[in-house]
């Protein structure tokens, strides 16, 4: 039961139709309000993977109400301390060891049962939002037949390339936005709050806090680890993705997920590839946040995705034909630019 005096405001609102409250109490503690109402399956989704997370010894929010029918949950306050603002090069190795043990144990400890399958059918479906929203949508443009063979020929390279991996718990979001640092305690004017003390005394690996798991799949195993290291809100030098990358299948190898024919080679280019089908669908799904969904500042986004999907896709020669399209739609325009209605 929420305290009668308890003051409610924003926390967050996220790419989807869930909003976010943060209720604080008299005494200073705090909980989120989740509001999920138009989603029963999502909600359930949301709360298995959750109890997933926790049994594994993550820390996914604590539930500590739920009312299905009208889609609240209330929830452990993890704080507002997001990787984002917090990752610089002096504080990245350290905030990136904690991710990649929380991400480890994801993969070898977290079961996968019932869990949908990361397919060639999911695979190509995130794909196809390039053409509908960011070739079609943003840049106005409709592929010739002669295009589309060479756009589908791109997806089929691309998915094979990610069902040829072992398959493991995948997150699916595993990104800055979505890693929160717990393990400080926040002292506020009348004491810790409340995800503070949880945070102290968490079972298990208590930073970094993980939220946004509800799209959990079986998936390939490089794909959190590339949306990770290739995040669309914040990039890092190529030399110090690779050195972070071989030093993660080690890990792997160790932990026999990966066999010794998996060498450094064929692990790059696991994740190179999911990483590009990651950002090829991210161009299309930012495109579809502005133009459906009136979310203008994923726009400003677009930048650094692009730069993704060209550098990997110029490094194949499988995508040679695929890369040059994009490039040449683009051309000069400022890919930040909103497309005005009937233009």
């Amino acid at each position: 039961m929420l305290a009668a005096a308890a003051t409610i405001e924003t926390a967050s609102a996220d790419a989807s139709m869930r909003s976010y409250w943060r209720v604080s109490s008299p005494d200073a503690s705090t909980r989120i309000l989740m509001d999920a109402p138009h989603d029963a399956a999502e909600l359930d989704a949301w709360l298995d993977i959750g109890a997933r997370l926790r049994a594994a010894g993550l820390h996914a929010p604590e539930v500590l109400a739920v009312d299905r029918e009208q889609g609240f949950v209330l929830m452990e306050d993890l704080g507002t301390r997001t990787y984002l603002p917090e990752l610089d090069e002096h504080s990245a190795d350290r905030l990136y060891g904690d991710a990649f043990d929380a991400l480890l144990r994801m993969q070898t400890r977290v079961h996968t049962n019932g869990l949908p399958a990361f397919d060639r059918g999911r695979l190509v479906t995130e794909m196809e939002l390039l053409p509908e929203w960011f070739l079609g949508r943003h840049l106005g443009y409709v592929p010739t037949c002669e295009e589309w063979d060479v756009i589908e020929a791109a997806f089929t390279f691309l998915a094979h390339a990610a069902l040829e991996q072992p398959r493991a718990f995948m997150h699916r979001d595993y990104h800055s936005r979505n890693l929160l640092v717990c393990e400080v305690a926040q002292q506020g004017a009348n004491g810790p709050s409340a995800s503070a003390a949880v945070a102290g005394a968490f079972p298990g690996i208590p930073s970094p806090g993980i939220v946004d798991f509800q799209g959990a799949v079986a998936g390939p195993i490089t794909y959190d680890l590339a949306s990770l290291l290739r995040d669309c809100y914040i990039e890092w030098p190529q030399e110090r993705i690779g050195g972070w990358v071989a030093a993660y299948r080690e890990r792997l190898r160790h932990a026999h997920l990966i066999g010794v024919e998996v060498d450094g080679a064929r692990f790059r280019r696991w994740f190179d590839l999911a990483g590009l089908q990651r950002h090829v669908k991210v161009l299309g799904l930012f495109c579809r946040l502005w133009y459906r969904d009136g979310k203008a500042q994923y726009l400003g986004d677009l930048p650094l995705v692009w730069r993704y999907v060209t550098q990997v896709a110029h490094g194949y020669p499988e995508l040679a034909d695929f890369v040059a399209l994009l490039e040449r739609v683009l051309g000069e325009r400022d890919i930040t630019r909103a497309r005005e209605p009937g233009a």
